[in-house]
């Protein structure tokens, strides 16, 4: 690979991130969110300087392909000092070959060059894209607007040797007329839950809702065009009556109503423009990104209520993944080589190094730190303490590039004790009780415990539980008896794999709580140190850090 191109990715605004390959070979994926320790942080002047440079390695070499995306805030009047400043920074090939590529267009190459498909039918909706006038890609109805509207969703027929845009919504940027999935679902989020990246909040509370309370109507579809009708722009300009408190118990069933009525307006949208694409395209698979793509009740929708067979949805389907969308760009449109990369797991982050892991150990002398080089051996004493209904963190391995945990950065539970779960959101996460926490499966025995016939790698998918199930893991169950649920093959994770074979050959449940190792308004770890702080300041029984198992030396409160 010594003579593959270097290509560099660059995602310059919201949940700002790089990526990094060598031809077809993923060097890393990082958000800028991870180094910083500040969640969904922003592109910002100085990040190659400050944050990428100082971390991450890899970057010390010659660049032989540059490719950026900014999307629709002020960033990019800031060009020539980021240009001065990767001027300075980055080690450019006389050579490099350069691109600045609008913001959907990146979201293309993340989502479908990665994909197991040969053609497709692709799908991106978020809340706005680049202005008209910057768009980088052949659109026949670019003409015919002006150049300061905004892209809020587009569509595309894709195979290996083109992408073909097909149709886009546009918002003419009148503060009074907002329309959109994406801008639907951002303006229910911040009429609950003010500030950035709480839709998650909104779908977890969904279901204790009654979606016809409010007797609110349906979005306006009209092939790919969604508009928000003015019955939706007075109630959610109601803040003060749904503004959630933690501790008010008197209006959450009000506030419920209202996401729940929500999510099944966004819900009945998206499969209905799902539908005309279809229509538009025939074609039987479908690839989806965007922010909106992590809505995973309504990715379960996709699947079972639309014509298409099979779902692509990349691990990464906000911002965050642009950086990886540009890198392809970069290997496909500017080095002219086929992307040979599949987005088969991942865990997409720097590799850590064993030193950082056992000088972070050494360091712990107010823990109890053992070392265990028999992988068996760990898993055993890992069952051990989930079976004691102990609580354990897992750091393995290279970080989950997108927002979900997938076992190598995950707290790790009993699924079969509801309580478990409670216990975790209250004194781990902090956060609120109704948010429900995942299953990891061994994928072999999946459809016994869900209504899922097919691998989910990347807990993308609310799938429902089997009612007999459901009360044996109820601790992974939702109110609507639903679970966002991750499957493990033999091809994936051997360490995860083995952890629910030893628990399901002792309990006879294949299936463990997962959620993601973090505290409250905190990205989830990144460094063996960061993990060692967060094990510090939260009262989880246990760490695992092969080959390290590490306890307290004051055993924690028992769960319960």
């Amino acid at each position: 690979m010594n003579n593959a191109p270097r290509i560099l990715g660059v995602n310059r605004t919201q949940d700002a991130s790089i990526c990094l390959m060598e031809g077809s070979r993923l060097v890393f994926a990082i958000q800028k969110e991870r180094l910083t320790r500040q969640k969904h942080h922003w592109g910002r002047l100085d990040d190659f300087r400050k944050v990428y440079m100082p971390e991450l390695a890899a970057l010390d070499g010659r660049i032989d392909v540059l490719v950026e995306c900014y999307s629709s805030d002020s960033e990019i009047d800031n060009l020539d000092a980021y240009e001065q400043e990767l001027r300075e920074i980055i080690r450019l090939a006389p050579d490099c070959k350069r691109a600045r590529i609008s913001h959907h267009l990146s979201h293309v190459y993340s989502v479908f060059h990665p994909s197991p498909f040969q053609e497709a039918a692709v799908m991106i909706i978020d809340g706005q894209g680049s202005p008209v006038s910057e768009l980088t890609e052949q659109w026949s109805g670019a003409a015919t607007v002006p150049g300061d509207w905004r892209e809020v969703s587009s569509f595309y027929r894709a195979d290996r040797k083109r992408i073909e845009c097909i149709g886009k919504q546009l918002w003419d940027r009148n503060e009074q007329r907002l329309v959109g999935l994406g801008m639907f679902y951002f303006l229910l989020t911040q009429a609950i839950f003010p500030g950035e990246g709480n839709e998650g909040k909104v779908m977890g509370m969904a279901p204790h809702g009654n979606p016809d309370a409010l007797g609110l109507p349906p979005l306006e579809v009209e092939g790919p065009q969604v508009t928000i009708p003015s019955r939706w722009f007075e109630i959610l300009r109601e803040r003060g009556r749904f503004r959630y408190q933690a501790g008010d118990t008197t209006r959450f069933a009000d506030i419920a109503n209202l996401a729940a009525a929500g999510q099944r307006a966004f819900e009945e949208a998206v499969l209905e423009v799902a539908r005309w694409l279809h229509r538009e395209t025939g074609a039987e698979n479908l690839c989806f990104a965007g922010g909106t793509g992590l809505n995973c009740s309504t990715n379960d929708r996709l699947l079972r209520e639309t014509p298409f067979r099979n779902v692509f949805i990349p691990p990464a389907p906000s911002d965050a993944g642009t950086s990886l969308g540009c890198a392809i760009y970069g290997l496909t449109e500017l080095a002219g080589q086929p992307c040979e990369w599949r987005w088969e797991n991942d865990y997409l982050g720097p590799e850590p190094r064993t030193d950082d892991i056992e000088k972070a150990v050494r360091g712990a002398d107010d823990l109890i730190v053992e070392r265990i080089d028999d992988a068996d051996a760990l898993v055993g004493r890992v069952v051990d303490l989930l079976c004691d209904t102990k609580v354990v963190a897992l750091y393995q391995g290279r970080s989950e590039f997108g927002p979900r945990a997938l076992g190598h950065r995950s707290i790790l539970g009993d699924p079969r004790h509801g309580h478990v779960r409670d216990w975790i959101n209250a004194k781990v996460k902090e956060r609120e009780w109704f948010r429900p926490l995942a299953p990891i499966v061994l994928l072999e025995r999946a459809e016994e415990f869900f209504d899922i016939r097919r691998p989910s790698p990347f807990m993308q998918f609310a799938a429902p539980v089997r009612r007999q199930a459901a009360d044996i893991i109820p601790a992974v169950t939702h109110v609507d008896c639903t679970a966002r649920l991750q499957t493990v093959s033999e091809k994936d994770d051997p360490l995860l794999r083995a952890l629910l074979q030893a628990f399901e050959a002792r309990t006879n449940v294949p299936v463990l709580l997962n959620t993601s190792y973090n505290r409250k308004e905190e990205p989830i770890v990144e460094t063996p140190a960061q993990a060692l702080e967060s094990f510090r300041r939260t009262p989880m029984h246990a760490l695992a850090m092969p080959p390290f198992l590490i306890r307290k030396k004051v055993e924690p409160e028992a769960v319960s």
